[in-house]
């Protein structure tokens, strides 16, 4: 067809039709215009809000947890950035069947169940944590899924180099990073830090593609250094340890203190637990025995009964007592010995464990000096330590006392004290007469620190001498015996409470210090419910004792103070059976 020669294109086109056209460009164009002129500045601010409402978000930057080191710098615990999944369910959404097996291989990938990832994702909106705290090769794992909306962010988690060793030391945190035991607890306001913050601006997928504004860094935590030593810590849990189950106990703890400072260089419980993995970990396993459970001391409070009668002048270490026919009736009620002694001088009534010997010393006093005595070491006191759940014990005013509870509280029953009292209260005799105070954090200096002078120096060197005889030949703790120290120290057993009376049920400790000639250490250990073999502090706890001691000497580099010699082992040194 010829177009040229078309009778259409000779016709003439009415000019309103160009008009009309140009009028419908041209009011087209003022409707862009003005609608460009309210979203860029009548309603800026709305539109501005919405786009950062949907793609800018403030995220909180955590502060990393401070440091609890020992007192040689080692590493107790300590904060590890790990990942934590998140998903954003805007973008992970798709097709029904698409979304099942996205969750299926979410779920595998994660290592949880299928149907727990489908319920954390059902009904919910936004932005949902899946799973924290992960491994980091777990998150590689998800990572290589490629799914859309699933993306991490690093949240800190605590890590325990020591493990079960120090548990009840250094406590633990929950999942939000707070403490809850231990130091963690004690110290969450050194530890804890103040956490940062930062504006970014994420696609449709969760990808930060840029970040907004000045940044709010984090300031971390502080570090905080205990007195605690990380070696003498694990040993003297291992020896507990290997006790409590060769002696098929319920429990049992060690305390060794600086005899020159009050550090506390170990504070073990068996049982304990992995602080990093609480999985069915029960009340057994968490209880910080050595300062929350409290007991009556036994045979271990006969020295600072017999320290109060030097001290008052009754008596000397020579003085003759008289403990035949081996019992002494009281108000009614009979106090026996073990077995009959005859006439035991007033260190051999220490070294024999002798309750008779004891009692009547202790009735010659008044109830008030016994009691003054006793708080003065720190017995019925609130401990003056940096830690949560120090118990108090019980000590009753001494104007309810009756003489036969003055003859029992003088040989330990009757009172109750936990084992780091104890411990505290044997510095007296490390310490020539002065009590020191307690820490469980480092000193400054390794110098001695000054101590509440309780009795007077010679009084505490003639009772140190009494000590050393109780865990020596003839005394009830041979076993307590360590190579190359000379060691002091009393036993303990006693029946523990059930109900209103006594069962058959023992506590058995070890309470003492070395080197004799000038204290370093006090070492106090307690085994609870000892069931297979003997039951006796000198046979259960002792042996406990010497080990540590002699471990913890040497790491400290204490020189020996008696000659080391070959030695033929022959047949073993038999114990006094100790009263209880």
């Amino acid at each position: 067809m010829n177009y040229a020669t078309s009778p259409l294109l000779a016709s003439r086109t009415p000019p309103w039709r160009s008009r009309f056209v140009v009028l419908l460009v041209g009011a087209a164009f003022a409707l862009l215009l003005g609608r460009a002129v309210y979203v860029q500045i009548a309603a800026a601010g709305f539109y501005q809000a919405q786009g950062a409402k949907r793609f800018v978000h403030r995220e909180r930057v955590p502060a990393s947890r401070g440091r609890i080191l020992d007192r040689n710098g080692l590493v107790l615990a300590t904060s590890v950035a790990m990942p934590t999944v998140q998903v954003d369910l805007k973008a992970f959404a798709a097709d029904t069947a698409d979304r099942k097996a996205r969750i299926a291989a979410l779920a595998r990938a994660l290592d949880v169940p299928k149907k727990d990832v489908a319920e954390r994702l059902e009904g919910a909106s936004g932005t949902v944590t899946l799973r924290r705290h992960i491994e980091e090769p777990v998150w590689l794992a998800v990572k290589a899924l490629g799914l859309e909306g699933v993306s991490e962010t690093r949240e800190y988690r605590r890590r325990y180099p020591e493990g079960e060793a120090a548990a009840h030391v250094v406590g633990f945190t929950d999942v939000d990073d707070k403490g809850q035991e231990g130091i963690e607890l004690g110290f969450e306001s050194q530890l804890e830090g103040r956490a940062g913050q930062r504006t970014v601006v994420r696609d449709r997928l969760g990808r930060v593609v840029e970040d907004v504004g000045e940044p709010l860094d984090p300031l971390n935590g502080d570090d905080v250094t205990l007195a605690i030593d990380s070696k003498v810590q694990f040993f003297a849990w291992q020896c507990v340890r290997d006790a409590v189950r060769a002696h098929q106990a319920r429990g049992g703890s060690v305390v060794v203190l600086d005899a020159k400072t009050g550090e506390l260089l170990a504070l073990a419980n068996y049982p304990s637990f992995d602080p990093g993995q609480r999985r069915r970990v029960g009340g057994e396993q968490l209880r910080n025995r050595a300062l929350t459970d409290t007991f009556e001391p036994g045979s271990t409070m006969k020295p600072f009964t017999i320290a109060l009668a030097l001290e008052t002048g009754r008596v000397k270490p020579t003085t003759p007592i008289q403990t035949a026919p081996g019992s002494i009736t009281v108000t009614g009620s009979t106090i026996r010995d073990s077995h009959p002694h005859g006439v035991l001088t007033v260190a051999e009534v220490i070294q024999k464990s002798s309750n008779v010997g004891t009692t009547k010393i202790a009735l010659q006093m008044d109830r008030r000096e016994m009691w003054e005595m006793f708080t003065s070491v720190g017995l019925g006191q609130k401990p003056r330590i940096d830690f949560p759940g120090a118990v108090t014990g019980r000590l009753r005013p001494w104007k309810s006392w009756r003489p036969i509870e003055q003859a029992t509280m003088s040989y330990g029953y009757g009172l109750s004290v936990s084992l780091m009292q104890l411990a505290r209260a044997y510095t007296a005799f490390a310490r020539d007469g002065e009590v020191v105070p307690v820490t469980i954090v480092k000193r400054a200096s390794e110098q001695p620190v000054a101590g509440q002078r309780v009795m007077s120096a010679r009084t505490a060197r003639e009772v140190r001498q009494m000590l050393q005889l109780a865990a020596g030949p003839g005394g009830t703790a041979p076993k307590a015996q360590t190579l190359g120290y000379s060691v002091g120290g009393k036993t303990g057993t006693a029946r523990k409470q059930e109900g209103r009376g006594y069962g058959n049920k023992y506590r058995a400790w070890f309470v003492g210090l070395a080197p004799v000639s000038d204290p370093r250490i006090v070492v106090a250990v307690m085994v609870d419910e000892p069931g297979k073999g003997s039951y006796f502090g000198g046979e259960v706890a002792a042996p406990v004792f010497s080990q540590v001691v002699q471990q913890t000497l040497r790491m400290l580099g204490v020189p020996p103070d008696l000659e080391v010699r070959p030695q033929i082992v022959g047949k073993p040194v038999p114990a006094e059976i100790e009263s209880f």
